[in-house]
């Protein structure tokens, strides 16, 4: 059974700084790309970033958000920097990763962390 545990949300003031981790654990063969969504409140959940082959960010990210990866761990981490009041919502963990080598890869996702910035 696969595991995607997030860690690091809390309470951050605006313009100041939050560093989320996701750990993998259980069967895995391999991981292809990992990725952060958010879901923010009364807003469907979106893409922040995605690291794989190559590395994608939303457009409202790119230059405030850094992920990052290391594989030897199965661990994935967000670097969020001058967050603001809209980046309050719930972060999740994805991973698309193969148990087997016999099976095909699928989604697999975390519980959430809840990142909460005050003004």
């Amino acid at each position: 059974q696969v595991r995607l545990v997030e860690s690091g949300g809390g309470l951050v003031q605006a313009g100041g700084s939050l560093t989320l981790s996701c750990a993998a654990s259980g069967r895995i063969f391999s991981i292809n790309d990992m990725a952060w969504y958010r879901r923010a409140p009364g807003k469907q959940r979106e893409l922040v970033a995605r690291i794989g082959r190559s590395t994608n960010y939303a457009d409202w990210a790119k230059g405030r958000f850094t992920i990052s990866r290391n594989n030897a761990e199965n661990a994935v981490y967000l670097q969020m920097n001058s967050v603001n009041g809209e980046d309050t919502a719930v972060y999740y963990c994805y991973a698309s990763l193969r148990p087997s080598p016999w099976h095909n890869p699928s989604d697999y996702w975390g519980q959430g962390t809840q990142v909460t910035v005050s003004s």
